[in-house]
């Protein structure tokens, strides 16, 4: 389901993904449209794909931030049916935590 829905976005210059996108069928995909693919290789590959280090280090940020917003409840469930309200409301979100961490270093 990753190439549908990649389709549909606009195109980037990289993809950033963990172990379960390791597919040829989705790597090959992405090189045709010249797309730098960060993904490590699974354990059952023989010859594993090279991997930007520093580029995959990024993606734990977002993975963090993704884990601190589901904190909310409100983002959690999606109780908004307007997106726009849903998107005003991970704002919200993302500025508390921010503001947070200016908290810790106190």
């Amino acid at each position: 389901m990753a190439i549908p829905l990649l389709s549909a976005l606009s195109p980037s210059k990289c993809l950033i993904a963990d172990k379960a996108y390791d597919a040829d069928s989705l790597r090959a995909w992405l090189r045709a449209r010249h797309i730098q693919t960060v993904i490590p290789s699974t354990a059952t590959r023989t010859i594993p794909y090279p991997l930007d280090r520093k580029a995959y280090a990024r993606r734990n940020l977002i993975e963090r931030l993704v884990g601190k917003l589901k904190q909310f409840r409100r983002v959690a469930t999606r109780y908004d049916k307007l997106a726009a309200h849903y998107l005003a409301f991970v704002q919200i979100a993302s500025l508390m935590i921010w503001l947070r961490s200016f908290g810790d270093m106190a």
